[in-house]
């Protein structure tokens, strides 16, 4: 078949692994389903979505929350102890390896190191939040890692895209800390108020730093030329898709007429 072909170009065959091909179809259709319950007004619940599209009975329910510090730092911790450790589980691997598990180690050190002294932070979150997300984070990154060693047993795509994904992931990280920078210095300290964000790509869309990450998971998933990697960027950037849709719809109800109508979710002009 022509398609199979192609793809094989790009990528490695999928690896002999019950667990891997399982893992495939979990992540990709469990992100692609937060994405789309994230347009209809069901949002996972942290940051500025805490309590939003969530009925009365079910806040009393929930009433467990922690920190959104503490929750955030949770969302990528593990992820990192995962990415870190992953040097010592599976010494001397190849070139191709090496960058992965670097790209993935370094995605979520940025993370924890923003949680820790960047963002400032007005609320709460779910424990459920807590929770879940941790849990996908750190499946999804020993999944990706775990593909990625399965591999080496099998002959190199035609088309290598590692040093490709290399500067899509620099571009993708730099671009997504900047984001980040300019909506910490939105705020004051001691300033729990939301405001409209301004600078960078934030006059265009709403959502940059979403864009950016994408960016950063197309680099890793391009290092990686495994179809778990790639199936799991795939769902990534429909669940971001979903979140920035929901995210700028946020700020329309917030803020009315004050929010520029010309400011898209996170795709410049387009979305």
């Amino acid at each position: 078949m022509v398609i199979p072909s192609i793809v094989l170009n790009f990528l490695f065959p999928p690896p002999s692994s019950l667990f891997v091909t399982t893992m495939t179809l979990v992540s990709f259709s469990s992100l692609t389903n937060a994405g789309y319950k994230e347009t209809k007004g069901k949002n996972m619940q942290y940051s500025k979505f805490l309590n939003v599209g969530v009925a009365k009975k079910e806040k009393e329910i929930k009433e467990t929350k922690l920190s959104s510090r503490n929750g955030m730092f949770l969302f990528y911790a593990p992820s990192f102890l995962v990415g870190l450790t992953s040097f010592f589980i599976f010494p001397d691997q190849d070139l191709r390896f090496v960058l992965l598990v670097s790209a993935l180690t370094v995605h979520f050190f940025k993370r924890v190191l923003e949680v820790s002294f960047i963002h400032k932070y007005s609320g709460s979150m779910a424990l459920e939040s807590a929770i879940i997300v941790p849990m996908s984070y750190t499946l999804s990154t020993a999944t990706m890692i775990y593909a990625q060693f399965l591999s080496r047993e099998v002959p190199e795509p035609l088309v290598d895209l590692k040093y490709v994904g290399i500067g899509l992931f620099f571009i993708g990280t730099i671009g997504n800390f900047y984001h980040h920078w300019l909506l910490a210095n939105l705020r004051k300290k001691g300033d729990k108020e939301y405001k409209i964000p301004k600078g960078g790509l934030f006059d265009l869309v709403i959502c940059p730093h979403y864009l950016f990450e994408i960016l950063s998971y197309v680099g890793i998933s391009s290092i990686s030329q495994t179809p778990y990697a790639f199936s799991f960027t795939l769902g990534t950037i429909f669940y971001l898709t979903g979140r920035s849709y929901a995210t700028r719809e946020w700020y329309l109800a917030k803020f009315g007429d004050k929010f520029p109508k010309n400011v898209k979710a996170f795709i410049p002009y387009i979305f």
